[in-house]
Parts: structure tokens; sequence; C-alpha cells
């Protein structure tokens, strides 16, 4: 675990270019004792062999092997710049951590920072803070962002009632049985009208006392009437962050698409979360029903897969339409989305170590047999 000070957070912080943002950052570093200035230096050439940006709106500027000789000792400066820095190819970064590491041990310390940021919920609350001690909790993993809760506790399907307030109360329960709203939310739940979104389905909310995001569904047995419209279902959402956007954008296509009736039509609770919890993979076909192939390599790069040869090795992976995932044998061999910059530097991989690719879809052979050829090339780097 790497020791984050509080002096080395700076927030709501302002600069004109990603140049501008990293000489910042280096100057921070060389105040409180990182780095010698000549480091700034490094910063910036890393960026031209290739960017730094993980996802998420978040950036990990750091120096180049060369530059390590500029380390005093390893450290961070985190800042955050809430307008957002263009930090090339249309990716905004709202969170900079620039790194000094003296030795590969900024491996570790890269891993472990993607495994906390890999949340983009956890990546917007620091981006909004304007608490300090809040951005290095987060930071630290020493407080965490609460998931969506919705599940089967939060379903009631097929209530036996005409009365709105019926399914308000029992909305009203399940979320607050789940611990996600105040008495604030529920007072003003009970007091104001439901939103009519249509096709017989209605919505409650409050802009206060959300404590967790979570989201409450009860459906009736009989569609009866209320204040002149249909009412066949009723979903009480508790608004602590984003990530009920994807439900609300789920419920919005089926009813541009005039298909809510389709979820009325649902008797078993798991189905119905299923509805809106299948995640969209943006394959052109289904790839259960297409070639898989897996084979492993070994990473030849003296450093590892730090950000540079992990940027060539997704680039690589996406010139191809299969759906492909990357393990370290060596680590936790859990398989990460080939496509995600951040996700293949939080796999820690380190030279010697040994790379499970899985491809699957038409063109998985091409895939395997192009990204092997770069992984044994070094990705760029001189191969040890």
């Amino acid at each position: 675990m790497f020791n984050l000070s509080i002096k080395d957070i700076h927030l709501a912080a302002t600069a004109h270019s990603k140049q501008d943002a990293i000489e910042q950052i280096a100057a921070a570093l060389a105040e409180a004792g990182y780095v010698k200035s000549g480091y700034v230096q490094g910063m910036l050439e890393r960026e031209n062999q290739a960017p730094t940006f993980l996802g998420n709106g978040i950036a990990i500027p750091h120096g180049t092997v060369d530059t390590r000789s500029q380390v005093l000792k390893t450290g961070f400066a985190v800042f955050q710049f809430p307008q957002g820095i263009d930090w090339g190819e249309g990716q905004i970064a709202y969170i900079v951590i620039g790194i000094a590491a003296q030795s590969d041990e900024h491996l570790t310390l890269l891993r472990q920072l993607t495994h906390i940021i890999s949340d983009e919920n956890i990546a917007q609350e620091m981006a909004k803070t304007n608490s300090v001690e809040t951005l290095r909790s987060l930071l630290m993993g020493e407080s965490q962002i609460q998931p969506l809760k919705f599940d089967d506790t939060m379903v009631t399907l097929n209530i036996d009632t005409n009365n709105i307030n019926a399914l308000k109360m029992q909305n009203i329960i399940s979320l607050q049985n789940s611990e996600s709203i105040s008495t604030d939310f529920i007072t003003r739940v009970l007091t104001e009208t439901p939103y009519y979104l249509g096709q017989s389905i209605w919505l409650s909310d409050s802009v206060t006392g959300n404590i967790h995001s979570a989201i409450a569904l009860s459906t009736v047995k009989n569609e009866f009437t209320y204040q002149n419209n249909p009412v066949k279902g009723l979903i009480t959402i508790s608004y602590a962050n984003s990530q009920v956007d994807d439900f609300l954008f789920k419920i919005n296509q089926l009813l541009q698409n005039k298909k809510i009736n389709d979820l009325f039509k649902i008797d078993n609770v798991d189905n119905l979360i299923s509805l809106f919890c299948a995640q969209n993979d943006n394959q052109e076909s289904d790839t259960s029903e297409q070639n898989a192939v897996t084979e492993e390599f070994i990473v030849h790069n003296p450093h590892g897969l730090h950000t540079r040869p992990s940027t060539m090795l997704v680039s690589n992976i996406k010139k191809f339409k299969s759906a492909i995932t990357v393990s370290n044998l060596d680590g936790t061999a859990t398989p990460v989305n080939g496509r995600s910059l951040m996700k293949i530097v939080s796999l820690g991989a380190k030279c010697g170590h040994r790379l499970r690719i899985h491809a699957e879809g038409a063109d998985a052979q091409e895939a395997i047999s192009a990204i092997g050829n770069a992984i044994n090339s070094g990705l760029g780097e001189e191969i040890a």
C-alpha cells in the first residue's frame, strides 16, 4: 500500500493544456522533494511515446526509464481539474496523478491505483469533490462507493391494490430496508405526486435524502387509474450518483419503442432484473457461435507492461472485431477486457510473466497471431 499525504493533493486546479498540467504536476513533485527539476522532461517525453490516459477521466503521467535518476524518492502529486484537460484523442482528464518512482515498483503502484479507480462512480466522485480528505480516502480505498442496489429485494410484482400510495409505501420500504434513503426522502416521496412517464409506468424520487443509489420497482395485479392516467407500475429511485443512469436509459428505450408492456408481462423477479442488467457488448454477432482461440505468451519487456507497451497491446487488440481478454497467469489470473488500457495496466505484468490471450470471434485466430507477434517483439520496446 502506498502512502498518500494530504499535502500532495491539489483541488480545483486549472491548466490551459496537457503540457501545462504536466509542468504544474512536475513542479509539485519537485517542491515536495520527490524529484529533481529535470524530471519534467521525462514526463513530457513519456506522453510523446504513449499517452498516459487510463480512462474514466483519469491520467497518470510519469517519467521515462532514462529519467529515473531524477527521482529522489517515490511519491505522488494528485491534481483535480474540475473543468477537465484535453489529454488527446477526445479524452478528458479530471484527475491527474503524477508518479515518481525509482524502480519497477511503479508497476505495483499502478496496479493498485487502477484497481481503486476502475469504478467510474469513484472516479466521478473524485472529480467533483471539494474535500481533500474525501479524495484521498477514495483514492486510498478507505472509502468506497456502494454499488447500485437493484436486486430481488427491491422488486415487488402483482400487488393487489388500486391506490398509488400503496406502491409508494412498498417502494419506500424496499429502499429503507436497503439503507439507501433518509426520512427526508420518505417525506418528499409521500407528499409529492409521482411523474407519469407514459404507457402506464410512473416514477417517484426526491431531491433530498438520497444516501446510496438504489431502485425500487412495484407492479400491480390489475391496472387502475390515477389522475386520469393508467397505472401498472411505479419506479422509485434514490439518485446518489450516476449509477442509475443505465436503468433510466433502458426505461427510456422501452418507452420510445413502445415496449413498456413487455415489462409488465414478466412474472419472475429475476427475469425482470435481468431485463435491465443485461450488458451490451457491441459485438456484431453472437460470439458463442464463433471461433474461440487461447494462447499464452511471455512478457519480454524489461520493465513489464507499463503504460507504453500496454498502449501498444491495446492498439493491436483494437484492430480486431473478436472479443479479447488478457490474463496474467503470474498475477491474479483474472481475465480483463483487452480493449481497456486501464485494465491491462492493472494486470501488473512484469518481465517473464505469462499472459494468456483469449479471443472469440470470426477473426480470433488472426487476432491471436498478430497479438502474439506484437508481444514477442516487445510492443515497441527493446526486449530483454
